[in-house]
C-alpha cells in the first residue's frame, strides 16, 4: 500500500502552499469560507517541509483571489506561494510580499487611534516599517504592531 495521500486535481481555483503550520484555517476565514462552503475545499495542516520544517496546504476549487486577499495572506504567510489553476494547470505562480501600504486590511490596536472612532468611518492605514520580522505601523496614531500580532478585518 501506498504511503501517499493523493488528492484530486482541481480545474479552475486556487492552491496556496508554503502556510506556517497552524494558520490554514486563518487562511479559510481570510478567503471567506466557512463549515457551510459549497466548492471543494482541501486543508493539509502540519504536511512535512524540507523549507519550513512543517506547513499547511489550502485548495479552493472555483475561487480566485483579488488583491486584498493577497495581501492579507501576505501578512500571516510571507513565505506562501499561490498558484492560480485553470483547467487543471497552474497558470499562476506568484509567490507573496507584504505591500509597503496596507489600506483598510489590519484593525488598528491603539483603541485611541481615530480608525477605532465608529462615527469617523476612517480605513485603517499601514505601512510596512520592517520586513523581518514583519512590523507594520499605523499612519494615523503611529502604533507600530508585529504581524503576527497583527488582527486582519
Amino acid at each position: 500500500m501506498s504511503e501517499d495521500l493523493k488528492v484530486s486535481k482541481i480545474k479552475r481555483g486556487t492552491v496556496i502552499d508554503h502556510i506556517p503550520a497552524g494558520m490554514a484555517p486563518t487562511v479559510l476565514r481570510i478567503l471567506g469560507i466557512s463549515d457551510g462552503a459549497s466548492n471543494v475545499v482541501v486543508v493539509a495542516m502540519n504536511v512535512k517541509s524540507s523549507k519550513l520544517g512543517q506547513k499547511d496546504i489550502v485548495k479552493v476549487e472555483n475561487q480566485i483571489l483579488d488583491e486584498q486577499k493577497f495581501q492579507k495572506i501576505s501578512i500571516i504567510a510571507p513565505q506562501a506561494i499561490i498558484n492560480i489553476i485553470d483547467n487543471y494547470q497552474v497558470v499562476e505562480k506568484r509567490g507573496v510580499s507584504c505591500p509597503h501600504e496596507l489600506e483598510g486590511i489590519l484593525k488598528c490596536p491603539n483603541r485611541n487611534c481615530i480608525t477605532a472612532d465608529r462615527l469617523e468611518k476612517m480605513l485603517t492605514y499601514f505601512v510596512c516599517e520592517k520586513e523581518e520580522p514583519l512590523i507594520l505601523r499605523c499612519h494615523y496614531c503611529e502604533t507600530s504592531v508585529a504581524a503576527d500580532r497583527a488582527e486582519i478585518l
